[in-house]
């Protein structure tokens, strides 16, 4: 999530202190636990993003105030589980689609009324990119653990730099219906900052013998489609949030909020990623 910006140069709020220390240290330990498991591969990495789909479910179901609560968090659950367990045996497509469908239907057969199983069956969706397109990046042949640098690279590059420009130029706001502190300056910084940091990525990769499957070009242009993506995805959970009248998807991360509040951005990169994986080959 790209973090809310302060409204001028001349009026920002300085954030405090002990806030700042605290949700630094709470990135170095999100980014350095993302790192060890990417580098690790194969279980603990899906594991890592299995337990971060896990939250995400558990955090729009309590936002949305789906009942009975922790009967439809346990079946969403355990269907992402399994969607796990199914990418590591390599057991294919149409296994993970019947299991999806099952979780689905269980889901939304145990929710009361209409429109929470509206709310099931999105928070489902919703969860399935992020538990398991980190891991296919990893495992895939042409992509591999440079492919997930640069989905890191671009995310954090752009949540970073949009909140530090948005904060010292200012300027007119992006979407202040949605979240009233985000500014086009802090935009534009993203996108520059992500484009530079995917292509940071790739040339870095390059130098010790690892490509991606395109160009420097290609890669400038992904960057910034992966840039803006990711900042839809921040405003979109940000909406979520507004119509919920919550400020945070939970308190599980300290001096950040819930684990869909960091990785709204990045599930939008997972999306533009899915989308692209079959195509990774023949790029």
């Amino acid at each position: 999530m790209v973090a809310d910006e302060g409204s001028s140069p001349s009026h920002s709020k300085p954030v405090p202190s002990k806030e700042l220390t605290t949700r630094v240290l709470s990135a170095l330990v999100m980014v350095a636990a993302a790192l060890l498991t990417a580098y690790w591969g194969g279980w603990p990495f899906a594991l890592f993003w299995l337990a971060a789909g896990i939250a995400i479910v558990v955090e729009w179901t309590d936002m949305t105030g789906i009942e009975p609560r922790r009967l439809v968090q346990a079946v969403l659950g355990l269907g992402l589980a399994a969607l796990t367990l199914l990418f590591l045996l390599d057991a294919g497509l149409w296994p993970s689609l019947v299991v999806s469908l099952v979780a689905l239907a269980a889901g939304a057969f145990a929710a009361s009324g209409a429109q929470m199983r509206v709310w099931v069956v999105s928070s489902f969706i919703y969860a399935v990119p992020i538990v398991l397109v980190p891991p296919m990046v990893r495992a895939h042949p042409d992509l591999g653990i440079l492919g997930l640098l640069w989905m890191f690279a671009v995310v954090w590059a752009t949540d970073i730099a949009a909140y530090f420009t948005g904060r010292t130029f200012g300027g007119p706001k992006l979407c202040p219906p949605i979240s009233p502190k985000k500014t086009w300056s802090g935009f534009v910084g993203g996108v520059v900052a992500a484009t530079a940091g995917g292509l940071l990525v790739a040339w870095i990769g390059q130098r010790y013998g690892a490509t991606l499957p395109l160009g420097f070009s290609g890669i400038a242009a992904l960057s910034i489609v992966a840039s803006i993506a990711s900042q839809v995805g921040d405003l979109g959970e940000s909406a979520l949030k507004r119509h919920c009248q919550v400020k945070d998807s939970s308190h599980l991360i300290p001096g950040h909020g819930g684990v869909m509040d960091r990785l709204d951005g990045f599930w939008a990169v997972c999306l533009i990623v899915l989308v692209l994986l079959p195509l990774a080959p023949t790029v």
